[in-house]
């Protein structure tokens, strides 16, 4: 990765961090499912003004379903369960190992001992990290975090199965995050009126004031439109095991905003954590800053994927 790229990555870790307290700080008094249907369908609005991006119906579909739809309700129903933010945005990181194997298996694409070492380090930091936070954590939300982190590292293989590339207009990652939040919307809205009902849901409409609001506009525009359009770009010109380490800065990011907003001083060992998921975020693109930089290719689409 070039060093423009890795400040751009720092940037989308730093945004993702910070978005898990402002998500559990806006959805008070509101259904999850209805509060992630409201935020991408402010998303989607952005259909009006940005072209369809120039790739299949079946990429668009599949990662709004995979990215946008299953990461986002399975997070926001663990965090309406009691899930603190923190150990919400730690388990949320487990899609970098996720991303890494089944981009190894589905693209063949191999990490480098190095990115190996670095994401070994990442992961031995969440595991420090977990041990002291989330002793008393609903054993529900907890697996529903970690299947959002799935479904998370099926989108990111997607994207870069597609190729998606940096730039403007329809072969910009704008227009394929916009249009992929499409697929948002209805499909939560539905699941919210089957599991909380329409009375929750009148209540929780109610309920929206202005920290919903404000909630909203900050997961929206930056943590959607900006954040997701940069991390697809990265994933784009930049192989899957080189972009995703660098996410694991978000928990830091995360333990480190709920301290100064909520009160939430972090432990020993979540700072001993966190310094090594920084190490292996590090250690991960030691061998692409000390090299020359790698060409990217973006592989092209199957003709049967093509609109």
């Amino acid at each position: 990765m070039t060093r423009r790229d890795m400040l751009l990555a720092a940037l989308v870790a730093s945004l993702w961090g910070l978005n898990f307290v402002v998500i559990d700080w806006g959805m008070s008094g509101i259904p999850p499912l209805l509060f992630a249907a409201i935020r991408f369908a402010v998303v989607a609005l952005a259909v009006l003004v940005v072209p369809r991006p120039r790739t299949g119906w079946r990429v668009i579909i599949g990662i709004g379903l995979f990215m946008s739809l299953g990461q986002f309700a399975l997070l926001y129903t663990s965090l309406a369960l009691g899930l603190s933010p923190g150990l919400a945005a730690l388990l949320l990181q487990a899609q970098a190992v996720f991303t890494i194997v089944i981009a190894a298996i589905a693209l063949r694409e191999r990490p480098s001992v190095m990115q190996v070492v670095g994401v070994g380090l990442g992961v031995v930091g969440l595991a420090i990290v977990a041990l002291f936070r989330g002793g008393d954590a609903p054993v529900l939300a907890v697996c529903l975090a970690l299947a959002a982190a799935l479904s998370w590292a099926v989108g990111n293989v997607i994207s870069r199965r597609a190729g998606v590339v940096t730039g403007v207009g329809r072969g910009g990652t704008l227009s394929l995050t916009v249009w992929s939040s499409l697929v948002v919307p209805i499909p939560a809205l539905a699941l919210s009126f089957v599991i909380d009902g329409p009375v929750a849901i009148g209540a929780g409409l109610a309920a929206i004031g202005p920290q919903a609001v404000i909630s909203t506009l900050y997961t929206a525009g930056l943590c959607t439109l900006f954040a997701y359009a940069v991390f697809n770009g990265l994933l784009g010109r930049n192989p899957s095991a080189a972009v995703v380490p660098w996410i694991l800065l978000a928990p830091v990011v995360a333990m480190a905003a709920a301290a100064l907003l909520l009160g939430e001083a972090p432990s020993v060992g979540e700072v001993v954590g966190g310094a090594l998921l920084v190490a292996g975020v590090l250690v991960s693109g030691i061998r692409r800053r000390q090299g020359q930089p790698r060409e990217v290719v973006p592989m092209e689409v199957p003709t049967r994927l093509s609109a």
